[in-house]
């Protein structure tokens, strides 16, 4: 079941104060950017968040769950409306994650 805009409308709002929050539809469902880094996945209308070694630290017990069949495990947010948990481990995670490569320019 693919994800509702209003899902996803919702996260990104919710994850306003992390930074620049972005969503980009992805075959059928949506990433998340955050100051144009790729940090989550929004599928089937649960939020999954990569997996870093400073996010298991900040929540040890948070379930991990491929987002799709044949994906890494991701952190699943079981409760997306606590928006200060979810803020932090999106900082976070984005704090260990690698700087988006630059785009090449197309060749003519």
């Amino acid at each position: 079941m693919a994800s509702s805009p209003d899902f996803v409308s919702y996260i990104c709002e919710q994850l306003s104060s992390a930074g620049t929050v972005t969503s980009r539809k992805m075959f059928g469902e949506y990433g998340l950017y955050c100051d144009g880094k790729f940090f989550a996945l929004i599928c089937d209308g649960q939020l999954f968040i990569k997996v870093t070694d400073s996010g298991r630290e900040f929540l040890p017990d948070c379930p991990l769950a491929p987002p799709y069949d044949g994906a890494k495990d991701h952190l699943l947010i079981t409760d997306p409306d606590n928006r200060e948990t979810l803020c932090e481990l999106t900082r976070r995670t984005c704090a260990e994650l690698p700087a988006p490569k630059p785009k090449k320019p197309r060749s003519k």
